[in-house]
């Protein structure tokens, strides 16, 4: 690679890591290449970027972005979103699923995180979720109120024949 091809993922990475809010970095070793595709398609669905980097570059890429205090060494992945819920989600139900798949540490709102902050963040309800929890919370009165009504209407049909 090319030192103009390095300054360029570089640039990208420390721009994309600078305007997320949780990055994970997992171990891959041993996977397959149509694994990995099955991860990549995974957080494809869910708006969330996968890459595998090199360590230097990464290591250069995250100190541009502001985030340091984790030792990157071996084979890593990057999974990175906006939500920090859904990368976190995507990286544990992927280790779960796949032995050799392991969560190292990240970076959760730019402080470092480790696995078992990651895992905590993994088994909170994403904001889909969350919005659908809401909804049903609200309309529960409505809900119960209209079949208040109809046991009502059934009621008095039966007094009156």
């Amino acid at each position: 690679m090319t030192k103009s091809k390095k300054a360029e993922v570089i640039a990208q990475l420390g721009e994309s890591f600078a305007n997320t809010t949780a990055v994970v970095i997992c171990d891959y070793k041993g996977l397959t290449v149509s694994k990995l595709e099955d991860l990549r398609n995974a957080a494809r669905l869910k708006d969330t970027s996968v890459q595998v980097v090199k360590n230097t570059l990464a290591t250069i890429a995250l100190d541009k972005a502001g985030m340091s205090g984790v030792e990157i060494k071996d084979t890593n992945i990057f999974i990175w979103s906006d939500d920090v819920i859904n990368a976190a989600k995507i990286a544990a139900d992927f280790a779960k699923e796949n032995d050799q798949f392991v969560i190292k540490a990240g970076y959760l709102d730019k402080e470092v995180a480790d696995v078992a902050k990651i895992e905590a963040f993994a088994k909170l309800p994403g904001r889909d979720e969350l919005l659908g929890m809401l909804a049903a919370t609200w309309m529960a009165p409505v809900a119960n109120f209209t079949i208040g009504l109809d046991a009502l209407r059934r009621q008095k049909e039966e007094e009156a024949s």
